[in-house]
């Protein structure tokens, strides 16, 4: 069989086997199992788990759990609602201060738990009853904390892009540098929209008064004094304190990834003990069980992925898939276009991390030959990803809302994140025009490659 026809037979099975609702771990390993059955030697079949084991065996993958416990401590503590209390009380008075707020919240905290749908849990369950009750729109609130809550995978440390440098095999660190300056983008452009929303509904709440004395939660202002505020803040500090640690310990060359990773582990369960009395064992069970459910899950589709795409690289699938993309002789832009678009598609029914590792031997040696820089090409899928995690059909962070707050139609909820998504599709387009936004602070930091 040519490696043209094999191909196809490869991503017709695939899609088959994904669209009959098997877990995505399964399928991937289903399928690279039942093509190692009948197109590789019979004895690759005894080397699946030895395999996995040796893709698997990264230094870099071990940070994934560590993070995930250092996450899990912060989201099932009362650190979401705390941060989120503060950040209100000292953003009163800006326009829109509220949703603002909760942008700035859900940054913060995806910058100390590396989830997207952990941040919208922990915001959300929160901050979408506080901005209902002061009168926002029940879509533009879910849409503010969908949004926010994506930036979990682009603001380190991203388990998203650990996975991206592994299989990119770029520098982690450049990589979470990297994703700093676009990261402040989103939260600036959302930030923007959010101020310029609320305008208009305030306007409208006000109109409505005046016309027909309808009195909105709009035009209540809760007014806090400095004493509260500064007491608000004292819960929050050292939380900040340990993901500026945690950043310098890592920028600063003090320990590698994985260090960095148990570091913030260890201190973030030292706070929620200190802070929130988080210390006996039936309190640290949740925390100790998510994580490791996470984990299990994760690294089980990571296994998974790999030996997916071990199975490629053997039938020479994707070496064949990249040359033809080669061969093609496409403008640099146009082939950019063409994987962002792809990497959209695949994100309506894919997380980020099967997309990454299932797609990176096809590619990645395309663009290095078109002369992309990895590192900055890394950070633009991350943000096309992430529009994955709030646009339909699957969109995993519309469904978080969804379950927190029940009550608002799955309609609202899609058309209050979707200009969100426009915004997300411009900071692709800035960072593209200007691509120092991604690279200038790594080329700053650890010097010019």
């Amino acid at each position: 069989m040519s490696v043209l026809a094999l191909g196809l037979l490869f991503g017709a099975v695939t899609l088959l086997i994904m669209f009959s609702g098997m877990p995505i771990a399964f399928a991937l390993g289903f399928v690279a199992v039942l093509f190692m059955y009948g197109f590789m030697p019979a004895a690759s079949l005894d080397t699946v788990t030895q395999n996995v084991y040796e893709e698997m065996a990264s230094i870099t993958l071990l940070s994934i759990p560590l993070f995930i416990l250092k996450g899990a401590a912060i989201g099932r503590s009362d650190a979401g609602r705390d941060l989120y209390l503060a950040m209100h009380a000292w953003m009163q008075r800006v326009p829109g201060g509220l949703g603002i707020a909760s942008l700035f919240t859900c940054a913060l905290f995806a910058a100390m738990a590396g989830s997207s749908p952990a941040t919208c849990s922990a915001i959300g369950s929160t901050g979408i009853p506080e901005m209902r009750k002061r009168g926002y729109s029940p879509g533009f609130a879910a849409g503010i904390i969908a949004a926010g809550g994506t930036l979990g995978i682009l603001l380190p440390p991203s388990i998203t892009m650990i996975l991206f440098a592994v299989a990119a095999e770029v520098s982690l660190g450049r990589l979470f540098l990297a994703g700093l300056g676009p990261g402040l983008l989103l939260v600036g452009l959302f930030a923007l929209y959010a101020m310029y929303r609320f305008r208009l509904e305030y306007a409208g709440a006000q109109a409505a008064f005046d016309n027909h004395g309808t009195r909105s939660d709009y035009l209540e202002q809760q007014v806090y004094t400095l004493r509260e505020r500064m007491q608000m803040l004292q819960r929050v500090v050292p939380f900040v304190v340990l993901l500026i640690g945690v950043m310098l310990a890592l920028y600063g060359g003090y320990a590698t990834p994985s260090e960095t990773a148990g570091l913030g582990a260890v201190l973030a369960l030292v706070l929620i003990a200190v802070t929130y009395n988080v210390r006996r064992p039936r309190d640290l069970q949740p925390i100790l069980a998510a994580t490791l459910k996470e984990s299990t899950m994760l690294m089980f589709i990571i296994g998974m992925s790999l030996l997916f795409s071990y199975v490629m690289s053997y039938l020479h699938i994707s070496q064949s898939a990249a040359e033809a993309i080669v061969g093609m002789h496409l403008s640099r832009w146009l082939l950019l276009a063409m994987i962002l678009l792809m990497v959209i598609v695949l994100g309506f029914f894919l997380p980020p991390v099967s997309i990454i590792l299932m797609t990176a031997p096809i590619i990645l040696p395309p663009l290095k030959a078109a002369g992309f820089d990895l590192i900055w090409f890394g950070v633009l899928m991350t943000i096309v990803m992430e529009m994955g995690l709030i646009h339909p059909p699957v969109g995993l962070n519309i469904f978080v809302i969804k379950n927190i707050a029940p009550d608002i139609p799955l309609r609202d909820v899609v058309w209050g994140v979707m200009p969100f998504v426009g915004l997300m599709f411009l900071a692709v387009f800035l960072i593209c025009l200007f691509p120092g936004i991604a690279t200038g602070l790594p080329d700053l930091v650890m010097g010019v490659k």
